[in-house]
């Protein structure tokens, strides 16, 4: 699959910290997400885990460019009040062995 004729390789994981008895919040922000992606064409929206416990859980994003993803998904990440605090790893290639990532703060 491709997003503007490129090779979907790249990813932004964002890690966080969740502690909410419903998961309407983080149904509502992976909805956001997806149509946010869509839109503006840069990257797919692929979906999320949560721990059983709903202590914790992680969004799933790909797309050509992991920063141009990040820069944009950031302000919307920012007014989620269960983002305090949580990481993006962004990842600049395909999952192999020795692709670069950075771990960033929210």
């Amino acid at each position: 699959m491709t997003t503007q004729d490129k090779p979907i390789e790249q990813a932004v994981i964002i890690y966080f910290n969740y502690k909410t008895e419903s998961l309407d919040a983080l149904h509502n922000l992976s909805d956001l997400l997806d149509q946010h992606l869509s839109e503006q064409n840069i990257g797919e929206f692929d979906g999320h885990d949560i721990s059983k416990d709903l202590t914790d859980g992680a969004l799933y994003m790909y797309g050509p460019s992991a920063e141009a993803l990040f820069i944009s998904i950031r302000p919307i990440l920012k007014e989620v009040d269960f983002m305090t605090g949580a990481k993006a790893k962004l990842r600049f290639g395909p999952p192999e062995r020795g692709v670069k990532e950075i771990i960033v703060d929210l």
